[in-house]
């Protein structure tokens, strides 16, 4: 038994509305959005008794990861430049099963609890703004019994946003990829402008009280570095490999990228090496200004450090030891501006795999159908919309990074997986860029990725099983659509 019958009816195709300004945007908007200036908290939290250097090492230790892994799909981009991106890729190259996989995960767990998580990280700076948008249920659903704990399912001020904020945006992507790209470029140029000032004014303006000195002098922290701390920084990677995830998105919106051989690889590497070393910048401004680790009884900002930042808002607290309250204020509108981003292209992106699905027999058929006026996926783009909801019901922006990153390394393994597949497979198929250093760095690069999904299994539970549970659990929906004798073809998208 085939996987295919006779193909799909043509339908109206997407427009090729991101150029090559925009297909960078769109890399660094949606991985730029609300972790940089949260998760470093955490980490310092995680690594303090090896001091500063272990929290450089997590960040430094994300970038390579991540430019090796952007490199690796700027191969598969270049040779299938359709729409659905990593889908196709893991559709084509390993089986119709993986990429459905995908698709389905994308779905119930990478693409809507990124969204969710992001846009709950809007409401929590929001609360430096309105004191009374707070994290605090007000509204029980009731709680569900997890693997490792429970989760509150209700309503809170700063969940109450996040709902607000998913629904505006999808709004607007519903007028076509033209308007969203457009929204896009504007809301990274605003972000990185915004960080700019960040890292010039920590780095070179801020004075100097001898606090980057004691930060230096307890570089190397008060344990030694032996092999035990690996499991500790893995499990400390989660914010920053959240913080440094999406990269991938450019590729599902492959179909309206203009000359996208060239550009979508070129959008992967710079736009991933430009976010990377931003974030590292971004973490030496904090050493020079904030504490590390700090002390969770302090009442200012610069004595708090990065560890005991107020409600993690590491961004807020290194502006408002450089600008006072007001710097603080400023900056927390700032970051609002860059989780308005993020979730921009992110809502963008997701639908475009839904579609793909759907053209394959996938998915429900209304989501490969595309609005006849804006040429946009809009069932895909409600159907997100109202599950990402859903999930801002469910967990704290913590929760929802746990619930994300291990389902999003599980398929990066697997992508990088469907690359060597492909040369051996078809080692005469044109290919407009190869990956940098095959087959060496992408196999460190899947290594990589195996030790820290390994970690997370054990080190984060209550998100990580469940999360594998969910991507398991497609198989036999996968099976059901096929019974169901809607696989119409494959490769159509």
């Amino acid at each position: 038994m085939t996987d295919s019958v006779a193909p799909a009816p043509a339908r109206a195709g997407f427009v090729q509305g991101i150029g090559p300004t925009a297909a960078i945007s769109m890399v660094v908007g949606t991985m730029i959005g609300s972790g940089i200036f949260i998760v470093s908290a955490d980490i310092a939290r995680q690594t303090m008794q090896w001091g500063p250097a272990a929290l450089l090492l997590v960040w430094v230790v994300t970038a390579l990861m991540t430019v090796a892994g952007a490199l690796a799909y700027a191969e598969l981009a270049a040779m299938m430049p359709k729409a659905g991106g990593q889908y196709v890729f893991l559709r084509e190259g390993l089986s119709p099963l993986v990429g459905f996989l995908f698709g389905w995960t994308l779905f119930t767990v990478i693409q809507s609890g990124t969204i969710a998580a992001v846009a709950v990280a809007s409401g929590k700076f929001l609360a430096v703004l309105v004191p009374g948008v707070t994290p605090d249920v007000y509204l029980s659903l009731g709680k569900l019994s997890m693997p490792g704990g429970e989760i509150e399912l209700g309503l809170s001020h700063q969940r109450v946003v996040a709902l607000g904020l998913i629904i505006f945006l999808t709004a607007v992507n519903l007028l076509g990829v033209r308007f969203g790209a457009r929204v896009q470029t504007i809301f990274a140029a605003a972000k990185i402008g915004g960080i700019a000032v960040l890292v010039a004014l920590g780095l070179f303006a801020a004075p100097d009280a001898g606090l980057w000195s004691r930060n230096l002098t307890g570089f190397t922290g008060v344990e030694p570095w032996t092999l035990a701390m690996l499991p500790v920084l893995g499990a400390a990677m989660v914010g920053s490999l959240f913080s440094a995830d999406a990269w991938n998105n450019v590729t599902f919106a492959a179909a309206e990228v203009r000359e996208p051989t060239k550009n979508l690889p070129r959008a992967l590497f710079l736009g991933t090496l430009i976010v990377c070393g931003t974030y590292l910048l971004v973490n030496l401004a904090y050493l020079k200004v904030l504490a590390f680790p700090g002390d969770p009884a302090a009442t200012d900002v610069v004595a708090r450090g990065i560890a005991y930042a107020e409600q993690d808002r590491v961004g807020s607290a290194a502006a408002a030891a450089l600008l006072g309250p007001v710097g603080g204020s400023l900056m927390a509108i700032a970051i609002m501006v860059s989780a308005f981003g993020c979730v921009n292209g992110l809502v963008l992106a997701g639908p475009r795999v839904y579609y793909a699905m759907a053209r394959d027999g996938l998915f429900f058929e209304k989501a490969g159908q595309l609005h006849p006026s804006f040429q946009t996926p809009t069932f895909g783009l409600i159907t997100q919309a109202a599950w990402a909801m859903v999930l801002c019901l469910s967990g704290s922006y913590g929760n929802l990074l746990d619930y994300v990153i291990f389902a999003s390394l599980l398929f990066y393994f697997f992508t990088v997986l469907a690359l060597f597949r492909f040369r051996i497979t078809q080692p005469d198929r044109p290919r407009p860029v190869k990956a940098f250093g095959y087959p060496v760095v992408p196999a460190l690069y899947m290594a990589a990725v195996l030790v820290l999904m390994g970690i997370l299994l054990f080190k984060k539970p209550l998100y990580t099983w469940p999360g594998l549970l969910i991507v398991a659990l497609g198989v036999p929906v996968y099976f059901a659509w096929r019974k169901k004798g809607q696989v119409r073809g494959v490769g159509t998208a």
